[in-house]
């Protein structure tokens, strides 16, 4: 009998492992084939560029104030019931976006898909943790991290050909179809909680504060240099500080600061991740410009050279998640930071007339790098936190990815308007647009520099 219910469990771990790693692939999936599509959406919707950046960052946005009150949510309630009403909401929201009917609706649409994919993303990972033993964590982090960069490869492809040949609205509906059967999934085979949910208090007071300050700091940030958005920023700071006061005071706070106050580790591998994604996330939207405009590449052609940074990732993710297992994770992180500064260095130097082999072997440089880093910080994260925080550091490292995918592209946006002011992208501005590319390229890689020795940190003793 014993043997029996051993046996169960050990196929519904498996189980668990598939939805979670379906769940991861297509997440990613949706957002970057909607940036494909987001040509074609503008011209449904009459929309402008600074439109069309909302219905990218409108789920941003959302997925980074929600990451953390869910992922609190989920370690006291259950993190299986996060999981299936998450993807109950994204598959009605992602519904509801097909259906849109004007630019307003589908960016609100866009918010309420990042809201589900919080609740997703926040528990998720410490849902897959919480069940397979501390020894095959690295493996089952780094197969999850996998999933995510294959999405990320396929969408350009598959998203390209789906808008061209149906509609965007087709991409929607598609993941739409995707997210009701991985619900069907957790409802066949996952109805149970793999760790006993917190019993603890849900601190209202604290999310709140947190969300308004996380909304401020983030709107604002992405507006800069306009003075209501320095304005902006700068509130939300001040809400962040304020924020870490009350929770330093509260018996179960939504986030428990002394994680970062008392924990050196867990608080610089978190640093470790915004560097890394704030030095990264804006790379292929420049260079997606960069091949479009300066090249004259369409759409597809600069997609299909794009793609050897993501598909480099999910090889190397899967590989380094393993060897996170074996070797220190911490070194592993910081070797995949110093490799993406090689890649990002190479890019620099890119020009009119630099060739497409260069353009490729950068992105493979960066590729490899991004994977070494990615799966190794998670582990380092994950394990430097008791197992009953395991839902508040999941959500945690989440909303430092998207708070760095925000600063990614506001240090973008920051270079091309100091170079090119409010004009478009012309033949007359390309001298100007490229040393702008040069710029960002540049930041990015001192950023990386530096995330090297947050990676490397140690407790002290």
């Amino acid at each position: 009998m014993i043997s029996t219910q051993s046996s169960t469990r050990e196929m519904n771990k498996n189980f668990l492992l598939i939805v979670a790693m379906a769940s991861h692939f297509f997440n990613p999936f949706m957002g970057a084939a909607v940036n494909v599509a987001l040509k074609k959406i503008g011209s449904d919707f009459s929309m402008s560029a600074v439109g069309l950046s909302w219905v990218t960052m409108s789920y941003l946005l959302a997925s980074a104030v929600f990451l953390v009150p869910f992922g609190r949510l989920g370690d006291t309630w259950g993190r299986t019931k996060m999981f299936l009403f998450g993807n109950i909401f994204f598959a009605v929201a992602t519904l509801l976006c097909a259906f849109a009917t004007n630019a307003a609706m589908l960016i609100a649409m866009r918010f309420l898909q990042g809201i589900a994919a919080a609740m997703m993303t926040g528990t998720t990972m410490a849902l897959v943790i919480s069940a397979f033993p501390a020894h095959q964590r690295g493996k089952v982090i780094g197969l999850n991290v996998s999933s995510v960069y294959v999405g990320s490869s396929l969408a350009p492809m598959i998203g390209g050909l789906i808008t061209d040949t149906l509609s965007w609205r087709a991409l929607f509906v598609i993941n739409a179809v995707t997210s009701a059967l991985i619900v069907l999934m957790i409802l066949w085979k996952l109805r149970h909680e793999w760790s006993e949910p917190v019993r603890e208090k849900f601190d209202f007071i604290g999310t709140i504060i947190y969300m308004l300050a996380v909304s401020m700091l983030m709107y604002g940030f992405s507006n800069l240099p306009e003075t209501s958005a320095i304005l902006l920023t700068l509130g939300g700071l001040t809400g962040l500080y304020i924020f870490a006061k009350v929770e330093l005071k509260i018996a179960s706070p939504v986030l428990n600061i002394r994680l970062f106050t008392g924990n050196r580790i867990f608080a610089l591998a978190n640093l470790s991740a915004l560097i890394n994604y704030a030095a990264t996330f804006a790379m292929s939207f420049m260079l997606s410009l960069y091949l479009q405009y300066v090249k004259g590449m369409e759409a597809r052609e600069a997609g299909l050279i794009l793609v050897a940074q993501p598909v480099m990732m999910a090889l190397v993710a899967s590989f380094s998640g393993r060897l996170s297992d074996k070797m220190n994770p911490r070194v592993l992180a910081a070797v995949g930071m110093a490799i993406s500064a090689m890649g990002l260095l190479t890019l620099s130097f890119i020009d009119a007339d630099t060739t497409n082999m260069y353009i490729i072997s950068g992105l493979i440089i960066l590729g490899i790098g991004f994977g070494m880093f990615s799966s190794p910080n998670t582990n380092v994260v994950m394990s430097s936190v008791d197992k009953k925080a395991f839902g508040t550091a999941s959500a945690t490292v989440s909303t430092m990815r998207n708070t760095g995918m925000m600063f990614s592209m506001a240090i973008a946006s920051l270079v091309i308007h100091s170079f090119l002011g409010d004009a478009k992208i012309s033949i007359e501005n390309l001298p100007q647009f490229i040393l702008s590319t040069k710029l960002v390229f540049a930041i990015f890689t001192v950023l990386c520099f530096a995330g090297v020795f947050a990676s490397l940190a140690k407790n002290k003793k």
